[in-house]
């Protein structure tokens, strides 16, 4: 089914694609910046009622919210529930620069590569409740239903970020062998 070859070459796609955004300042700002939005939003979702809450009485309890729910993610999972958000946070940055740099060069076609980012960030959230975004959307108590509450389907997310990223490689180069190169 798999031979080493074509791990070693999803594991050097992976490793190129995952690079791609620090060989740009333009690229690492971007990382940084998708990465920041994608982990508040993902912190923000972990409690969603006390976050519209907060935020709807005002901007100033921003700060406090997600202090708080940081805090509340740590004192449930540990640093195993951060390490989760922030893995999210960091790989979905890394996608959405990689697939905006496809999109430049090759076209929309391109971004079919990358479409393993909108479930991994469905399916990510919180590490102590599953809910992830599925929460905002409605689907929380399904997900406390699934053994673990969940925890398997965010890793599963975890591992789709990383074949498609792996699959895709690097953005300016093709990954897909050619015949001649075989």
């Amino acid at each position: 089914m798999f031979t080493s070859d074509s791990v070693n070459g999803h594991l050097m796609n992976l490793s190129e694609a995952v690079s791609y955004p620090f060989e740009t300042w333009r690229g690492t700002i971007g990382l940084v910046v998708v990465a920041f939005a994608t982990y508040i939003l993902l912190i923000l979702s972990t409690m969603p009622g006390f976050s519209l809450q907060m935020l709807g009485d005002g901007l100033h309890w921003f700060e406090y919210v997600v202090v708080s729910l940081t805090e509340t993610v740590y004192r449930t999972d540990g640093w195993t529930g951060l390490t989760v958000i922030v893995l999210y946070a960091l790989l979905s940055g890394i996608a959405v620069v990689n697939a905006v740099a496809q999109l430049q060069i090759v076209g929309l076609s391109s971004l079919t590569d990358l479409s393993g980012v909108v479930p991994g960030l469905l399916a990510s959230g919180c590490a102590s409740c599953g809910a992830g975004l599925l929460g905002f959307l409605g689907f929380a108590g399904g997900l406390s239903a699934l053994p673990y509450d969940g925890a398997l389907l965010r890793f599963g997310g975890l591992l789709l970020l990383l074949f498609f990223l792996g699959r895709a490689g690097h953005p300016k180069r093709c990954a897909i062998a050619t015949e001649r190169a075989k």
